[in-house]
């Protein structure tokens, strides 16, 4: 699936999408970044409540598919255009991460 087609289910918001088109082949939940830069796959959705400007870089160095914010975290506009510059895709979903997930594995 897409960032494109997983954005058009209920329950998830799209806020930056510069590649759209980018599939998603896995899922990872974590908040340490550290973690995540070592243990998220590319092409993982990334499902995260952090919404600091850090979280751009390090979806661009484990090479994500994708940020989910989980829970309905909301970001500044300064990461939403940073993520739009750098060509990393955000959305939001107010779900828990947990059901984020889950809801994604049944789409797929």
């Amino acid at each position: 699936m897409t960032v494109n087609e997983l954005a058009q289910y209920k329950g998830f918001t799209a806020v930056a999408m510069p590649d759209g088109e980018r599939e998603i082949k896995g899922v990872y939940i974590g908040d340490l970044l550290s973690w995540v830069m070592g243990r998220a796959k590319a092409d993982d959705a990334w499902i995260t409540i952090m919404s600091n400007i850090n979280i751009v870089a390090v979806a661009s160095l484990a090479d994500t598919a994708c940020i989910i914010l989980a829970e309905g975290v909301s970001l500044d506009a300064s990461v939403v255009e940073t993520a739009n510059a750098k060509g990393v895709n955000i959305l939001t979903a107010e779900m828990p991460a947990y059901e984020t997930a889950t809801a994604i594995g049944a789409l797929t």
